[in-house]
């Protein structure tokens, strides 16, 4: 029997359902009917997708009349198992091997639900007190851990594209700065004549945000120059001596280096200590995509971030490799001062004498102003859990990651592109025939769609060197070697399928 089925108070009157000291059991109740069938819905989930197709789902969707309110909450939630907990992608089943996507741990949900229950916005002290302590001791926290110095500073973010949008544009203003400031141009030259001489450096396989982030700060896409990879996938330092050389050569600015640590499709992580290194020699800044590989920082690996601590920036997603639900993201730098290029001043919000009076305003730093306290589900966790167990969770499936790759090298049924430094595999299902150098490309991309559409299992896929490979990320320690042995055998399977079902060529006849 629902928890909801004696509700007291009038569903149709609106009043009734803001949340406030007089209706706090029926926020309970509605709560607690939801987290009892979300929690048994997790629980019963046998595979990680339905296989729902956009034309079978979209009519069930659209049949809903946004404008006949159903007035019952139990209702609304018997509704929702048909638009959406039915066909979700369930991230927590361990056959669910596609994106960057992680189980969450129970803390960080507990802060989810009493954040959303409180809702502080994390803009201005006078909307969240505490709220803004907590979020300036996890990003002291999170910068010691990286070593970025007793100058250090940051900001929650929405992901990792927001962090490297944000770091970009600091690099930006820096350079600009420093550009107009150093005798570089003609007096009276402005922030414009510098913009068409700035270059980002950053590796063939880094993230696609780097250059929207160059797009949408009036660099253009072509002001982003990849550097080429070696054959781990890693930025060639040679290669970035050479280009940074280039754009001296030739009256560019390196406004910054993006480094990765942990690229999405490869796991790899760029030559951290000899790129500072070039940063340093060219007074270029330096940047880190930590996204993946943050949770390294908890890690027993922790040396594969070595040349972390010199970035002048480094973006962090808790959301990937912390186990964090989303949104939970941070950019961090090494000089708060650096800060101020995004800092602006509102009579009614923030202003200027709120920095005289020693007030904490998080907006003066913030490229958003309304902001969720996203950073309470990470303190949960560090408070619950902490840190060493964490960074045990995510060894573990860099371990399992590595006993993947053992098996599907000695498997010859596929090829697999490079030894998995972290939790990621980009690999292939091989033909036995090769007289199709196409038939490749086609075998793999029905495979995954296939397997997609059973609900089996998920994985996800990608392109090297111009033909369709399939990747494993593993972000859940859940995941077993026999599920990743079952997810081949199906992916063999259905790759036999579609072998078997193509057309043979015929014979001429003599």
């Amino acid at each position: 029997m629902s928890l909801l089925a004696h509700s007291a108070e009038d569903p149709a009157d609106g009043r009734t359902h803001l949340l406030h000291n007089g209706t706090a059991q029926h926020y309970r109740r509605t709560v607690t009917e939801a987290v009892t069938r979300i929690s048994a819905k997790i629980a019963g989930t046998t595979r990680p997708f339905t296989g729902v197709t956009v034309d079978g789902l979209t009519p069930t969707v659209s049949g809903v009349d946004l404008d006949a309110p159903l007035h019952d909450a139990a209702a609304a939630l018997d509704e929702l198992e048909d638009v959406y907990l039915r066909d979700a992608v369930y991230f927590h089943h361990p056959r669910y091997l596609a994106h960057l996507n992680c189980p969450v741990v129970i803390p960080a949900l507990v802060g989810e639900a009493v954040l959303a229950a409180v809702n502080s916005s994390l803009d201005t002290w006078d909307q969240s007190a505490g709220g803004t302590l907590i979020e300036r001791r996890l990003i002291d926290w999170t910068a010691a851990r990286i070593g970025l110095g007793e100058r250090a500073d940051g900001i929650f973010t929405s992901g990792g594209s927001q962090s490297n949008l944000q770091a970009m544009l600091l690099a930006r203003d820096e350079a600009c700065r420093r550009a107009l400031t150093g005798g570089e141009l003609p007096d009276g030259a402005r922030p414009s004549d510098v913009l068409p001489r700035l270059r980002i450096l950053t590796s063939a396989c880094s993230h696609f945000s780097i250059h929207k982030a160059a797009t949408l700060l009036g660099l253009g896409a072509d002001a982003v120059i990849a550097v080429p990879c070696d054959e781990q996938k890693r930025m060639r330092t040679t290669d970035l001596a050479a280009e940074l050389a280039r754009c001296r050569r030739e009256g560019l600015i390196p406004m910054a280096v993006v480094a990765t640590a942990g690229t999405t499709d490869f796991g790899s992580i760029d030559p951290l200590p000899e790129i500072a290194g070039l940063c340093a020699g060219y007074g270029a800044w330096m940047h880190v995509d930590a996204a993946y590989g943050c949770g390294l920082l908890v890690s027993r690996r922790r040396e594969l971030l070595n040349g972390i601590e010199h970035a002048d920036s480094v973006t962090v997603d808790y959301h990937k490799s912390f186990f964090q639900p989303v949104s939970s993201s941070a950019v961090l730098v090494r000089d708060r001062a650096t800060l101020r290029h995004v800092t602006y001043h509102a009579d009614y919000l923030n202003p200027r004498r709120m920095v005289e009076q020693r007030i904490p305003n998080q907006v003066d730093k913030s490229l958003q102003t309304t902001r969720r306290f996203d950073a309470l589900k990470l303190w949960l966790t560090l408070r619950i859990i902490g840190a060493p167990a964490l960074g045990a969770l995510f060894d573990e499936v860099i371990d399992r990651a590595a006993d993947a790759w053992k098996l599907l090298a000695d498997d010859p049924r596929f090829e697999v592109v490079v030894e998995p430094r972290l939790s990621t595999l980009v690999f292939r299902y091989v033909p036995s025939t090769d007289q199709d150098p196409d038939l490749g490309d086609r075998v793999n991309l029905h495979a995954r769609e296939a397997l997609f559409a059973s609900g089996d299992a998920i994985v996800a896929g990608t392109t090297v060197d111009g033909r369709h490979y399939l990747k494993f990320t593993l972000l859940n320690p859940e995941t077993t070697l026999e599920d990743i042995a079952t997810v081949l055998d199906l992916i063999a399977e259905h790759a036999g399928s579609f072998l078997a079902a193509r057309p043979r060529p015929t014979l001429s006849a003599r």
